[in-house]
């Protein structure tokens, strides 16, 4: 009976109201929840669409929601537990006695500017969501590289299994992390940057060039999509750590 349940919550597929189709099984299936992305949605829309998520799951995560977008749902929802994150413009909505689950996994996070914490608290965020501990440390940038041995030495000391570089501009922190460390390195370039080759397409290309081997690319600004392919990375290297296994990313 448990695995037929099983089976039917991963192919369960959730109409509202002829305005969205929610993968409520994503989470089973994948180890991904599913994710409300607000932006071009309107309030009626997203607050059908959360109260379906609650229901079904008992948890709603929202990215790239509006100042109007939060007010509705923090004033719709006020008998749940909202947690905000400002710099990300993101929301998790849960029902009393929620309870997330941890995994072990370990996720670590570098941004080269202060400008890029938006991005990097969006990966923080998933990455959380789907069980991993997150260390986040910021304005780590090349412009002066010897800011990067104190926060590259931080992650070195929580033994994160893998990591996330966010930057702008010309985009060369990831490839000179990449450099240093023996661990999976997810690059993020974010529209930061400026003028000829701004708003992230020097970085991105930057990133797509790097020497430095062991590092992937997501889009510009994909936080959420870094976020969870680290989250994966740490979560299976979690699972080997508790069955004693030799740990390998």
């Amino acid at each position: 009976m448990d695995e037929a349940e099983r089976a039917l919550k991963i192919n369960a597929i959730e109409n509202v109201a002829n305005v969205a189709r929610l993968d409520v099984g994503r989470d089973l299936r994948r180890g991904v929840p599913e994710i409300i992305f607000a932006e071009g949605k309107s309030s009626e829309d997203l607050v059908a669409i959360c109260t379906r998520m609650l229901d079904k799951n008992g948890r709603a995560i929202v990215s790239r929601v509006s100042d109007q977008q939060v007010t509705r749902l923090m004033e719709t929802f006020s008998s749940h537990r909202v947690q905000k994150f400002p710099h990300a413009k993101s929301v998790v909505i849960r029902k009393e006695g929620y309870k997330k689950t941890e995994t072990g996994g370990r996720v670590g996070i570098i941004t080269a500017g202060t400008v890029d914490l938006a991005v990097a608290e969006e990966a923080a965020m998933i990455a959380q969501e789907m069980g991993c501990e997150t260390f986040v440390e910021a304005d780590a940038g090349v412009a002066g590289i010897h800011r990067l041995i104190e926060p590259l030495t931080n992650m070195m000391k929580n033994d994160v299994d893998a990591l996330i570089v966010v930057a702008g501009r010309e985009g060369a922190l990831p490839t000179v992390i990449a450099g240093l460390v023996d661990l999976p390195l997810i690059a993020v370039p974010a529209s930061s940057g400026y003028g000829y080759g701004g708003h992230g397409e020097a970085a991105l290309m930057a990133m797509l060039q790097a020497c430095s081997l062991g590092l992937a690319v997501v889009n510009i600004d994909s936080g959420i999509a870094a976020g969870v392919v680290a989250a994966q990375i740490a979560n299976r290297v979690a699972r080997a750590r508790k069955m004693g296994e030799p740990r390998r990313p």
